[in-house]
């Protein structure tokens, strides 16, 4: 079965113009024209994917994460058409896994779709791949990541990530010894040469660590200035630099 796609959006042009491109790759899709309609289709039907515009009358895109993160994990990908640093962060650590701004190709939307429900059924990029197909277990101190069921631990309590936040985590686990650069971080999520700022990158840092901070892990990934970032030593009472 092809995967199926959510596209939220109170243009009917944007809608029909992504359909469109979705499905020349192959890809089912759904429309929803605001909200509150998109809310009830997930409830009703969850997608593989949401395609989200942030701007809709009614019940903006950053409010329908919100809801829909409560209940659920489904990849989100913003679309936006305010060039504004501010909403992306915040859409990003509201939970949201990729965003891309208006005006955009329905073709870059197309890959970015593509790279992040690989991601999801656990076919990274050939980049991120190698170090991490060692064990469906990645353990590091408190820390354990299933990488078959996608499931994230510390200390026997389950912590929810969306598909982003687990393979950043899961490619810092896979060589605890080691900094990773933002660009490094990208390419493991992506793949080389794919658009994404290294604030977005910082974004889903701090948002790993704020709901490992709800069940006390307070070392899971240490900033190394002007660097990048290192799994911590993942020990209870532990603590994280930057």
């Amino acid at each position: 079965m092809p995967h199926t796609i959510l596209v939220v959006d109170d243009d009917p042009h944007i809608r029909q113009l992504l359909v469109f491109a979705l499905g020349k790759a192959g890809l089912a899709s759904h429309e929803a024209a605001d909200g509150e309609e998109a809310v009830a289709m997930i409830a009703a039907c969850p997608p593989d994917l949401v395609i989200l515009d942030i701007n809709m009358p009614r019940m903006d895109g950053l409010e329908v994460c919100r809801r829909v993160r409560a209940t659920s994990t489904v990849p989100i990908l913003f679309l936006s058409s305010r060039d504004d640093e501010i909403d992306r962060v915040l859409g990003i650590e509201l939970g949201g896994d990729d965003y891309v701004v208006k005006p955009f190709s329905p073709r870059e939307v197309v890959a970015r779709t593509q790279a992040i429900l690989r991601r999801a059924a656990g076919g990274a990029a050939p980049a991120a791949a190698a170090p991490e197909s060692a064990g469906a277990l990645v353990t590091h101190g408190c820390l354990a990541l299933d990488t078959e069921s996608w499931r994230a631990r510390w200390d026997g309590r389950e912590v929810v990530l969306t598909v982003t936040e687990f393979a950043m985590l899961r490619a810092l686990a896979a060589r605890p010894g080691k900094v990773f650069s933002r660009d490094e971080l990208i390419d493991r999520l992506h793949g080389p040469g794919f658009a994404v700022t290294d604030r977005t990158i910082d974004s889903h840092i701090r948002n790993i660590r704020a709901k490992f901070s709800v069940v006390g892990a307070e070392g899971l990934i240490e900033t190394r200035a002007g660097i990048g970032y290192a799994l911590g030593p993942c020990m209870a009472g532990g603590s994280a630099e930057g």
